[in-house]
């Protein structure tokens, strides 16, 4: 098995594709879906045009797209089942969410957890965008959201062969990834029934809004030039709620949920002197009890140890999100 990564350089250009290029895409996605091409034969699709094709013939697959939605041209990773190549199955998918400060490679060695399971794991960039289209930017377009969940998903189902429905997808992420998979999971009600936080914060509000502050000011150094993705001063109040976890309680419902985080007050990246995973903590248990009182149910932990993804709770939750998911087939 190959798990080596396949890594390629951005390229800091605006996008060349046209709108009426990815609505063409758009119109051809059915038929995609119903035979989809092999992994090496990806097409462009959905307002993506791809600039790095695959070439490794392992596991790992790596594509590269150039897009109107981000200003330069965003990565992703897939690793594929043992067997994809030659097996003719379907397969479930887990769409896995970095950090912040991360990218697409911050779980390269992703096969080694996931073994021999038969599920895709897609790994896409997001910067430290906070898996949302920002209030204001001075860097060119950042619309992660858009990217991940209105090209790349359906680009995935297109062109790999996926369960393209509600049963087929799972969501995790760590950090800043996990907020990113619960948003999604709420805000994109019917495509993930499962979802997992690994050390990600679930309320937005609490502590007089600490996430919404710490989104802002990660997002304006690391990814936004000084833009926010939820306003400054002023937050933009209706994007704040849709985000948030805790004003959506409702729209998990019927869904797996899984959640960990560290009891130490390590503070985050090692480098934000106002956040710690305690404050992370804090903010699951809010949404875990918010949870138990709508009566939904879920696996939440708590773990020795700071702000960190921990393996062995990320096996737990693979078989849990296994469990839970369409069996390949």
């Amino acid at each position: 098995m190959d798990h080596t990564p396949v890594t390629g350089r951005a390229v800091s250009r605006r996008r060349l594709l046209t709108g009426a290029a990815g609505v063409a895409a758009a119109g051809a996605f059915a038929g995609a879906v119903a035979a989809p091409l092999p992994a090496s034969a990806a097409r462009d699709g959905f307002g993506l045009r791809i600039v790095h094709p695959n070439t490794n013939t392992g596991r790992l697959q790596y594509w590269r797209f150039e897009t109107n939605e981000i200003e330069w041209d965003p990565a992703v990773n897939i690793l594929l089942p043992e067997g994809y190549h030659t097996s003719g199955k379907r397969y479930p998918v887990l769409y896995m969410l970095h950090g912040g400060g991360a990218d697409f490679r911050q779980f390269d060695q992703i096969g080694n957890l996931v073994g021999n399971r038969e599920i895709i794991v897609v790994m896409p960039d997001a910067s430290t965008g906070w898996y949302s289209n920002p209030v204001s930017s001075f860097a060119g377009p950042r619309n992660w959201e858009t990217f991940h969940m209105m090209q790349l998903l359906p680009w995935v189902d297109a062109n790999f062969r996926t369960f393209p429905e509600y049963d087929g997808r799972a969501v995790a992420g760590f950090s800043m990834g996990g907020f990113g998979a619960l948003k999604y999971t709420h805000k994109y009600f019917g495509h993930f029934c499962s979802v997992s936080a690994h050390s990600g914060p679930a309320s937005l509000r609490r502590d007089n809004g600490m996430v919404v502050h710490w989104a802002n000011v990660t997002s304006a150094a690391l990814d936004l030039g000084g833009g926010t993705v939820y306003g400054a001063p002023f937050w933009n109040e209706a994007r704040v709620s849709a985000d948030n976890p805790m004003e959506n309680i409702e729209r998990y419902r019927d869904k797996r949920i899984f959640m960990v985080a560290g009891t130490s007050p390590e503070l985050v990246n090692g480098g934000i002197k106002w956040v710690s995973e305690r404050e992370v903590l804090a903010g699951q248990r809010e949404f875990r009890a918010a949870l138990t009182q709508a009566g939904i149910p879920h696996d939440a932990r708590e773990a020795p140890g700071g702000h960190e993804f921990r393996a062995d709770h990320f096996i737990d939750d693979l078989d849990g999100m296994m469990a839970r998911l369409r069996r390949a087939g």
